[in-house]
């Protein structure tokens, strides 16, 4: 017989007990077995153990709660995960890095254009990059500084991810195709025990315009998933763009969890689960974490 699936749906604080009785009935819809479901967090979060197709099932309730986010996963493998691999920008952090460095420059408009071109998977994203990167030759160093500190945010949910993780026994890793002076300083105010991310020539007190080989590119980011050690059962990969596609579906591929955080199509759609609604807390439900057991 096969294993059961977890299926979690998140809406902190407006999730009705009408809309788990509504998911039940779209399992059992789609011909799925319901094997018991009780709630994770009452209002917030709550779990159903059914047997059936994984992505039926997900399509099928995204399509009947608009509302709430889904995750359905192996009920084979761990459920806490001991290892988080995570894209930074648009998912660690509410901004792409280098669109905001572009507006310092006058030219946010082209480079964001070629940003959004990448992440929808339609550019290579290292050809993509160079270019961008060489649109911001001459700029100053020091707007780096100036930039991380009156735009980069973190996404809500993001040090309670990753630390209530780490704080049970989980290994955290932030890849990024975006840029080291922003990447080490996020990492640290998140809680990441390392980093990887591209870095920038300078030329004196300027960007010289170009990146120094190797890029961090979709390859980089899942082989560093695959280089840990643990394995991908008790893996988590998050990201929003195409460069993230690989990591994510290595995870899936090993029984661990890849999720899109309100992520690109591609990814979306590549993706086991897609966070459309709520903040990074939701893949601390999808653990079984319940709120007082999150580190604030």
């Amino acid at each position: 017989m096969a294993d059961a699936l977890i299926i979690t749906l998140v809406a902190e604080g407006a999730l009705s007990p009408g809309d788990a009785s509504a998911a039940s009935d779209v399992v059992r819809g789609i011909g799925a077995e319901i094997v018991a479901q009780s709630w994770l967090e009452a209002g917030d979060a709550h779990d159903i153990l059914a047997r059936g197709d994984a992505p039926a099932i997900r399509a099928a309730l995204e399509d009947a709660l608009p509302a709430v986010d889904v995750v359905v996963q192996s009920g084979a493998t761990p459920r806490r995960k001991k290892l988080i691999v995570a894209d930074m920008d648009s998912t660690m952090i509410a901004c792409e890095c280098i669109d905001e460095l572009a507006d310092y420059a006058g030219i946010k408009a082209e480079v964001a254009a070629i940003t959004e071109a990448a992440m929808r998977g339609e550019l290579d994203f290292a050809g993509a990059l160079k270019a961008r990167v060489a649109l911001l030759k001459g700029l100053p160093v020091a707007t780096l500084d100036q930039c991380r500190e009156e735009r980069v945010r973190l996404n809500p949910g993001a040090r309670q991810l990753v630390q209530t993780m780490t704080a049970n026994g989980a290994r955290s890793l932030l890849v990024s195709g975006g840029f080291m002076p922003f990447a080490v300083p996020v990492a640290r105010q998140i809680g990441f025990a390392r980093v990887l991310a591209n870095r920038l020539d300078i030329d004196g007190d300027m960007l010289a315009g170009t990146v120094p080989e190797p890029i961090v590119d979709a390859a980089a980011k899942k082989a560093l998933l695959e280089a840990d050690g643990t394995p991908m059962s008790a893996a988590l990969a998050v990201g929003d763009g195409a460069n993230d596609i690989p990591m994510i579906q290595a995870a899936m591929a090993g029984g661990g969890l890849g999720i899109a955080y309100h992520a690109k199509p591609k990814a979306a759609a590549a993706a086991q689960a897609h966070v459309r609604h709520g903040d990074l807390t939701v893949l601390l439900r999808a653990q079984g974490y319940r709120r007082a057991e999150w580190v604030n």
